[in-house]
């Protein structure tokens, strides 16, 4: 199969980026670099080899110019004004959807029609490294299960698969890596059988890459024959999936319906039919979940209207917005629609968001960017010094054109976020939280779970998303196996137990 692996700014597949020479010329990259008074970059040019002369050009070829002027005259020449809002409220929440709620049935139910109709597609977007989890690979591939050693991508595989097993239907996962993964994140697929998958349902896109900037807005060297560079932000999702082919794939298959879901949420549902459904019951373009905030101070967004904008506020920002931190009489933040970067896209407006791209807004993080000094050294500086710019997804919901639809999720059978190995938002706090909430699943079935006087499970526990995603679905599945709960258990897709048992079963 030829995977749709595309760089965000051409058309020709990545693969094929170190066979086909650029059409750019020494000439060429000169007198554009002149035109934006950055010849700099080309200063160490007779010291490079033919093929690194050749990486440079390729790397100068895929600059956006346009763009990177505007954003370093708007957002590195000019400090922009802060915004300011009159009247920030709270957005309605449509409640944590219950069996026999008749809203909740009806959307369930449009939701379930909408699969059966092979009218739905996974999207995750997964361009980070596992640096922060002591991983050299893509954060995808780090092997979260406790007992398993099950990477985050097997995991959300197993709920695609799950999904294909209960509704009959194929379900494509389009997964957007990054320059710094794509090769790493393609060999783990393969070299896992695409966990099960049918590899022609899966399709690889490459966001696009922007470039650093000084203090001053130059661009930055990281090496002598390479650009400072970084990915666009999840934003980027939108101009990747429209140049990298596919919003195309979706047209051809009939998929009006996009799932989209951040790599390092191990507990969400990859699909979910309440959710799909009250996308579609109201006619939205872009929905979202949210869970609820226990402190004003959590580090995540908050879903607000912002004099009558929908929009997100990022958790960075809320000391400049003190009405977002307010309590009521109990203590808890009134604004508590937090955002877990969950959403569901309508494939038309992914559509329309190409087409009004620039109007979509940047923003800049001033950071520590490692760069090629006039000697020709790398330099790592311990501050700040230059610019990154990047996008975010969640900007789409203030150019949606209907009121906002958010559905409130519980945090622990939906939110584990993996930022780092320990503490809080971390790969050791999600395996505990999993841990606890399987362990109730098993307590429902009528077992026994060793817990420590505080209740906390004493042994590891993992339950394969392809047996039962929900604790109804494991207590139908239940009946017939005899599993052990002394010590660590893994429950693999059909019920076996897994490594590091061996695989038996009461059937």
């Amino acid at each position: 199969m030829r995977e749709a692996y595309f760089d965000g700014y051409h058309k020709a597949p990545v693969e094929d980026r170190n066979i086909q020479p650029m059409s750019i010329t020494h000439a060429e990259a000169s007198d554009r670099l002149r035109q934006h008074g950055q010849e700099h970059i080309l200063r160490f040019w007779s010291d490079l080899s033919e093929a690194e002369q050749e990486t440079l050009l390729q790397d100068i070829e895929e600059v956006d110019f346009d763009l990177l002027m505007r954003l370093i005259k708007d957002l590195v020449l000019t400090e922009p004004a802060p915004e300011y809002f009159d009247r920030i409220e709270p957005v309605d929440v449509i409640p944590p959807p219950e069996p026999g709620r008749p809203d909740a049935d009806a959307a369930f139910e449009a939701g379930e029609e909408a699969l059966r109709a092979g009218r739905v597609a996974a999207i995750v977007v997964a361009g980070g490294q596992g640096t922060r989890l002591g991983c050299s690979g893509p954060k995808g591939a780090y092997p979260i299960g406790p007992i398993t050693g099950k990477p985050l991508f097997e995991y959300h595989a197993e709920k695609i698969l799950n999904i294909q097993d209960r509704y009959g239907c194929p379900v494509p996962w389009y997964i957007m890596v990054s320059e710094a993964n794509h090769a790493e994140t393609r060999h783990c697929f393969e070299s896992h059988g695409y966990f099960g998958l049918d590899p022609d349902e899966v399709v690889f896109f490459q966001q696009a890459m922007v470039p650093c900037v000084d203090e001053s807005g130059f661009m930055l060297l990281d090496q002598r024959h390479r650009l400072a560079r970084n990915p666009t932000g999840h934003g980027g999702v939108i101009p990747a999936m429209a140049e990298g082919g596919v919003c195309a794939h979706a047209k051809e298959r009939g998929i009006d319906v996009l799932s989209y879901f951040q790599v390092d949420n191990w507990a969400l549902q990859v699909i979910d039919p309440y959710f799909i459904g009250y996308h579609l019951l109201h006619n939205a373009e872009m929905s979202s979940k949210s869970h609820r905030k226990q402190q004003v101070w959590e580090n995540v967004g908050i879903h607000c209207m912002c004099d009558g904008e929908y929009r997100v506020i990022e958790y960075s920002e809320l000391d400049r917005f003190p009405q977002l931190l307010e309590t009521d009489a109990d203590g808890k933040p009134i604004h508590f629609a937090g955002n877990p970067a969950i959403h569901v896209l309508s494939a038309g407006f992914v559509e329309r968001m190409y087409r009004n791209y620039a109007q979509f807004p940047w923003h800049k993080a001033h950071k520590k960017i490692a760069y090629v000094n006039e000697a020709g050294d790398r330099v790592v500086p311990e501050t700040p010094n230059g610019y990154k710019f990047e996008t975010f997804v969640f900007d789409a919901l203030r150019f949606t054109c209907h009121d906002p639809l958010v559905v409130e999720i519980r945090r622990k059978n939906e939110y584990t976020p993996i930022k780092q190995l320990t503490g809080p938002n971390s790969a050791e706090e999600a395996r505990r939280l999993r841990t606890q909430w399987w362990a109730e699943w098993l307590e429902a079935a009528g077992y026994s779970v060793p817990r420590d006087e505080n209740g906390w499970v004493l042994h590891p526990i993992e339950i394969s998303p392809r047996f039962a995603m929900t604790k109804d679905e494991f207590l139908r599945k239940a009946d017939g196996f005899a599993w052990p709960t002394d010590g660590p258990l893994a429950i693999g897709p059909n019920g076996e137990i897994e490594a590091p048992y061996a695989i038996e079963s009461a059937t």
